[in-house]
């Protein structure tokens, strides 16, 4: 009878709490669902445990676990699953929503059903998700903590700054004075958290072999290069150049409906911002100094184009190299010749 049996699981996760709906197949026959709450604890995850048990529910591949990425919250399910090997997707929380349709109504237990009903509807095409990697995960939570340390770096330089062109000399000099310690901290913890990114990357072949790829495509360097590695999951899944122009937010969509409606191009704003501000910075570097994207953006220039539409092109050619050159385990190779 077991063996008949399937079981669907959908989690909607939110920082205090995760509500559970959990639908039975016994011979292809659905049965009611079970919905539950617990806290997002570790003491909350044995309780979940525990009722998982007493649903009969079994840990294998007959059961389908399916919760949005909520960024960090879902992390201790995510290594409940991984530790007790049950099947878990996570799955990007826009693309969920929109095979909802319409729906009526919304708070977390109804969430939690439809996603219940989303395992059982897409369970065939559902891909489940990698195991926790811990390396994988304290790499991303270094390069995050970096990314906020640079902003507030950055917040604090840029207003010392206008403020000297507002004040006095002496009235400048106290504020530089009383916000040096806290600059010099800033940098030395950016400097100390860089440290143990390389100490990762050059520890782990996986990552070190992927990271020498990255840094073949011109225009890309080290912080590019560590980024993708960590939002990306080392390439989990290898997606493809679309896919990952699409997830950086640069590769635009025509916006039109028969012959009426008609906009410009435009980028899902679900995008990933920080690699697109870092593929941005990496077009610019290119258009600059790489001579075959100089001739390229001139190209464009004269034939009418808009300087924001050319680097959005940039952006794109850049992205499908990177999905190019990790596919193929192989360092890029430019095949550009100037005399042409």
């Amino acid at each position: 009878m077991i063996g008949t049996t399937k079981f669907f699981i959908g989690i909607d996760v939110s920082k205090p709490y995760f509500d559970v709906a959990l639908m039975a197949v016994v011979n292809h026959v659905k049965q009611e669902i079970a919905t539950a709450r617990f806290d997002n604890t570790a003491p909350g995850i044995k309780l979940f445990e525990k009722w998982l048990k007493s649903q009969k529910t079994t840990f294998n591949e007959d059961s389908l676990i399916v919760i949005e990425n909520t960024g960090i919250y879902h992390r201790l399910i995510w290594t409940f699953c991984s530790n007790r090997n049950l099947p878990i997707h996570i799955g990007n929380a826009a693309h969920i929503k929109w095979s909802f349709g319409i729906a009526r109504g919304k708070n977390d237990k109804i969430d939690s059903i439809r996603l219940c009903n989303y395992a059982f509807k897409e369970a065939d095409d559902l891909k489940a998700t990698a195991a926790l990697d811990p390396e994988l995960m304290l790499l991303k939570d270094l390069i995050s903590a970096r990314t906020k340390l640079l902003k507030q770096r950055s917040g604090i330089s840029v207003s010392v700054k206008e403020l000297g062109n507002v004040n006095g000399k002496e009235h400048q000099k106290l504020i530089e004075k009383a916000l040096k310690n806290a600059i010099e901290g800033i940098a030395k913890s950016i400097k100390n958290l860089e440290d143990q990114i390389k100490k990762i990357i050059t520890g782990n072949q996986d990552f070190k072999q992927n990271y020498k790829l990255l840094l073949s495509i011109p225009g890309i360097g080290h912080v590019t290069a560590v980024y993708l590695i960590g939002c990306t999951g080392n390439f989990a899944g290898r997606p493809s150049g679309k896919e990952l122009a699409c997830y950086a937010g640069v590769a635009p969509f025509e916006h039109s409906s028969g012959i009426s409606i008609k906009g410009k191009s435009k980028v899902h704003r679900m995008a990933n911002k920080e690699l697109k501000r870092l593929l941005h910075m990496c077009a610019l570097s290119l258009i600059q100094h790489n001579q075959e994207f100089k001739t390229y953006y001139n190209r464009k220039k004269d034939e009418g184009k808009h300087s924001m539409s050319i680097i959005n092109a940039v952006r794109n050619k850049i992205a499908l190299r990177v999905a190019a050159v990790i596919k193929n385990q192989a360092s890029y190779k430019n095949n550009y010749n100037i005399a042409a």
